[in-house]
This record gives C-alpha cells, sequence and structure tokens, in this order.
C-alpha cells in the first residue's frame, strides 16, 4: 500500500505498507525536486510533440515535393512533345514554303531578279595555285565551315532544328526555347497565309483566263485554207486571210472554243451569216458562213456548247467555217489557240 502524507510544508512523504509484521517504507520527496521532476517530464513531453509534430511537417514536405517533382517531369515531357510538336511543324512549313514558291513561279507573280537574264555570273572566286591546281577547300573560303556549325536557310533561320532541347539545360530554358518555337510558327503561318491568299487570288484569275481562252477546234473538218498570205479563190491575186477555213459538211455543230458571252448577230455579204463571241481579257472569235446561229445576243456560253451550223452563206465557195480569233482588236492566228 502506498500512502502520500505531508510531514511538513516543505516535502512529501510517502509510505509504502508491506504487510502487518513487516517494516513500511518512506520516500520522502521535497517539494522544489517534485517541481523540477514535473517540469522536466513537461518538457520531454513539449519536445517530443514538437519532434512528432516536426515529423508530420517534413513528411507532408517530403509528399510535396515528390507531387512536385512528377508534375516536373510531367511538364518536361510535355515541354518535350510540344518541341518536338513544333520541329515538325516548321518542317511542313519549310516544305509548304517551297511548294507556294514555285506556284508562284508556275503563276507567274513571282518578281525575277533584276540583272542580266542571259549573261548572269556570280559566286566566290579562289585563286589558283601557280600550277593551276584547284585549291583545297577549307573553312576560309565558306565552302565548309571551320567551326562546323550548320547552314542557315533563305529564310536566315538554322536548316537543324532552333528549338532542340539540350538534356544540360534547365526546365526554364526549355520553355523559353518552345515560346521561341511558337512565336516563329505564328510568323510563318501568318506569312504563309498571305501567300496562300496572294496563290488563291492568282488561280482564281488563272482559271478564269485560261476557261475564256479558246483551246479547241469549232468544228470537226480539215484546213481548206490557212491564216495569212494566199491566192484569193476569187480574183486569183494574192490576198491576206484573216482566218481559218475549216471545210465541213453542212448543218455540222459548231462549238464555242471558251467560255463567253454572245455580243452580235447577224449577216455580213462577204461572211454570211456570222457569230461574234466576246471571251474576255481582250479575246474575241467570229465564226463565219454559217447556215443559221443557234444562240442570241447577250447569252453565256461555255468551253464546247453549240452555238451555230456549218453552212455556205456570203462569198463562199462552199460548205465551211471561217474562224477568227483577235487579240484586243488584232487579228492572229487561230492554230496558236487549238491545243487538241
Amino acid at each position: 500500500m502506498a500512502q502520500t502524507n505531508n510531514q511538513d510544508g516543505g516535502s512529501y512523504t510517502v509510505v509504502v505498507f508491506r504487510g502487518s509484521t513487516a517494516k513500511p517504507l518512506r520516500f520522502s520527496f521535497s517539494k522544489k525536486l517534485l517541481r523540477t521532476l514535473l517540469i522536466c517530464a513537461g518538457i520531454v513531453v513539449a519536445a517530443d510533440l514538437l519532434v512528432v509534430s516536426h515529423y508530420v511537417v517534413r513528411t507532408g514536405e517530403v509528399w510535396e515535393l515528390a507531387s512536385f517533382r512528377s508534375e516536373a517531369m510531367s511538364a518536361r515531357e510535355q515541354t518535350a512533345a510540344f518541341t518536338a510538336a513544333i520541329d515538325d511543324l516548321k518542317k511542313r512549313i519549310g516544305a509548304m514554303n517551297e511548294v507556294n514558291q514555285r506556284l508562284r513561279v508556275m503563276l507567274g507573280i513571282e518578281v525575277p531578279k533584276s540583272g542580266d537574264m542571259v549573261n548572269g555570273r556570280g559566286g566566290e572566286e579562289v585563286p589558283l595555285s601557280g600550277d593551276g591546281a584547284m585549291p583545297p577547300l577549307n573553312g576560309s573560303n565558306g565552302l565548309v565551315s571551320s567551326t562546323g556549325s550548320p547552314k542557315e536557310g533563305t529564310d536566315g533561320t538554322s536548316q537543324h532544328s532552333a528549338v532542340g532541347i539540350d538534356p544540360s539545360k534547365n526546365h526554364l530554358e526549355a520553355v523559353t526555347a518552345v515560346k521561341e518555337g511558337l512565336e516563329w510558327l505564328s510568323k510563318a503561318t501568318t506569312a504563309q497565309e498571305r501567300i496562300l491568299n496572294e496563290l488563291s487570288e492568282a488561280a482564281e484569275q488563272r482559271s478564269s483566263r485560261w476557261a475564256s481562252t479558246p483551246s479547241i477546234w469549232p468544228v470537226k473538218g480539215w484546213v481548206t485554207s490557212g491564216f495569212g498570205p494566199r491566192v484569193s479563190p476569187f480574183t486569183e491575186k494574192p490576198a491576206w486571210h484573216d482566218g481559218l477555213d475549216i471545210g465541213a459538211a453542212p448543218n455540222t455543230p459548231v462549238r464555242a472554243p471558251a467560255q463567253g458571252r454572245i455580243t452580235s448577230i447577224g449577216y455580213d455579204p462577204k461572211l454570211g451569216n456570222m457569230v461574234r463571241v466576246d471571251h474576255g481579257f481582250g479575246v474575241e472569235t467570229l465564226y463565219g458562213h454559217l447556215a443559221k446561229a443557234l444562240v442570241k445576243e447577250g447569252q453565256r456560253v461555255e468551253r464546247g456548247d453549240v452555238i451555230a451550223l456549218v453552212g455556205s452563206s456570203g462569198l463562199s465557195t462552199g460548205p465551211h467555217l471561217h474562224y477568227m480569233v483577235k487579240l484586243n482588236g488584232q487579228a492572229l492566228d487561230p492554230t496558236k489557240y487549238i491545243l487538241e
């Protein structure tokens, strides 16, 4: 049995009874000692609490750091993917630019460089050695770079990827490289859009012009008299023939060689029944000696539409079509406008 009693005001006594015959055990503690022990116990408990709380905080920070590391790795992987995508887009834009340049030349909207178009010469010259042998190629003459640096393209950009990630670069540099690549893509796409708009307008104009340019035989037959000087079948004297006579059976269909608008239908003492078609762009065609016209003035026609029938009206020796092509009022050889 344990008992605590206060014998005096300055200490505590603990008595332990061990039985009826055994002498009890007495333990005395001063108040100061007990207070000191309690304080030490409180400090130990407080220290333990601090250690535990610090451990909990540190454990949370470790988990948070692990999460940050995982996010950083994911961000690096995404940055690398973005970089690869930008590189691929840059290659595609480069290929598109080459195609666009070729189309600009084909459509005639590429401005040629000034200079001698026949005897153009250039290039860097390297003096020959005394024995006339070819000098060695080195970096000094610009043929081979002494530093091995990549050659730059015509647009000032390096031929290799400008935004490739070096493993030694940190994430911030990679992000900066991606931003620069995106800015380059933005400028490049704007330039390509402008070029495509120019190509679209040029192609539309060329398409309209091609559709309006005579290119087929207006009638199936045989040439009885070509364009240019000839002996007149009526006077038997030299004369100038301003068209193409195509022999054919009567009432053979006459077809428009290109799209256009019927500007006049009438009768001429020499050409007989005639039809005139305006194709635009200064091109005009005329059809004479017709049996009859099958169109009306102001009517729009397309290439291949039947506009008349072959006849022998007017000053004619037999059924045929007198076919004329004029450019800005000047008669030209119609065979130059027949592609098939």
